[in-house]
């Protein structure tokens, strides 16, 4: 990529392309009572729809990154975006449940581009001291997506209608689509040549680890996120809208968490944040659950688990592109966000489970199980990672 791009330009596509790539999802839960009351959505099928999405991008994200690897991150953004917007215009024109499910198993080949189209493009146009700073601001683009879904676009769905709502989203993604062919110059193969800052020989190791930690990431934040709101509404006794304030911390909190350690995650230090974050979000997860005794708790753990397991998952994206050679960027980098899918499609089902029957206790407890299983894989790999380097020094 040409130098001459300005890099804030760059950095406000990807980050609008990694809000894009999940919005679907964010609309859905936003607008669940429209769609309850408009289209005949039961309770059950609108929560079967993350499953639905992010199983469809943890089982196309190897695919997406083997695809994003041969043709370059300007045809894989404007991919990404002009079929974020296709799901979206679906899912306004959806007569019923089963087309709705059909155009979120859709929208799930965007997710399955997002992290390796994004990734590859910073490798290719950003120096190596910036990349951690910027791949934890395109990141932040999720919370962002989260945050365009529950207040403007929630909002307009007043005024418009919830299909009049989606179909403005599709509007946008089509525009992001054309600012990104004018944005990002064409594809060209990287030289095989060492990864700056990393091995001469890329290390294929951190990918497996990476993916296994981030499903257990995965799990425990799709949890938080499906079920802290309900939570702090029928256990906590807390009105819909502060209960629905808990999720816009958690999310605030998730940008601040994941720009700020993405920039402290410089090689050395790198292997070690994932494990360390992911241990700190235990004592979250302990933090939900003592609020049934102590209630203000509940607003520490919602900043916590923003602040240390959603930006692990940043982190560990900055951890691919030191360790990826240039040529594997997209597909390593698709693995683990495989992980990371999986991971948010099994956790609430489990969960679920004890919510049911009122067992929250049990569930943040869950969490925490999940959370410590993901630092544990992490450490161990850091630990492994250490004992390599030194050997071979």
């Amino acid at each position: 990529m040409s130098e001459e791009r300005p890099a804030r330009g760059l950095t406000a596509l990807l980050t609008t392309a990694m809000a894009f790539s999940m919005l679907q999802l964010f609309l859905l839960g936003a607008l669940g009572p429209r769609l309850v009351d408009g289209l005949g959505v039961s309770a059950t099928l609108l929560g079967l729809t993350t499953t639905v999405g992010f199983g469809t991008a943890a089982v196309l994200s190897p695919l997406g990154g083997r695809i994003v690897d041969r043709v370059g991150p300007r045809h894989a953004l404007v991919a990404l975006l002009a079929l974020s917007a296709l799901a979206l215009a679906l899912i306004g024109a959806a007569p019923g449940p089963g087309a709705l499910l059909a155009a979120v198993a859709l929208g799930g080949v965007p997710q399955a581009l997002a992290n390796p189209a994004t990734n590859k493009a910073i490798l290719a146009a950003v120096p190596p001291p910036r990349r951690g700073a910027v791949t934890g601001t395109k990141q932040s683009g999720v919370q962002l997506g989260a945050f365009a879904a529950g207040l403007p676009l929630a909002s307009a769905a007043g005024a418009l209608g919830w299909r009049g709502a989606v179909w403005a989203a599709a509007g946008a993604a089509t525009l992001a689509a054309v600012w990104a062919w004018h944005m990002v110059p064409p594809h060209t193969a990287p030289a095989p040549t060492a990864v700056p800052g990393g091995p001469a020989v890329a290390d294929r190791r951190p990918v497996a680890w990476l993916a296994g930690y981030s499903l257990f990431l995965g799990a425990g934040i799709a949890s938080v996120n499906t079920y802290l709101a309900l939570y702090g509404a029928g256990r906590l006794g807390m009105g819909p809208a502060l209960a629905g304030a808990l999720v816009a911390v958690l999310g605030l909190a998730g940008i601040a968490g994941r720009v700020g350690w993405s920039r402290a995650a410089v090689p050395g230090r790198a292997p070690w944040l994932p494990g360390l974050l992911a241990v700190g979000a235990v004592a979250a997860a302990v933090l939900l659950a003592l609020a049934e005794h102590a209630p203000p708790l509940v607003w520490a753990g919602a900043v916590a688990v923003g602040g240390l397991a959603v930006a692990g998952n940043a982190v560990s994206m900055v951890l691919v592109l030191q360790r990826s050679a240039p040529g594997r960027a997209g597909q390593d980098s698709a693995l683990v966000a495989a992980g990371f899918f999986a991971g948010f499609a099994l956790g609430p089902p489990l969960f679920g489970l004890l919510a049911a029957r009122a067992r929250y206790g049990q569930g943040w407890a869950l969490v925490a199980v999940e959370f410590a299983l993901a630092g544990a894989v992490a450490l161990t790999w850091a630990l492994r990672d250490r004992r390599t380097r030194e050997g071979a020094a």
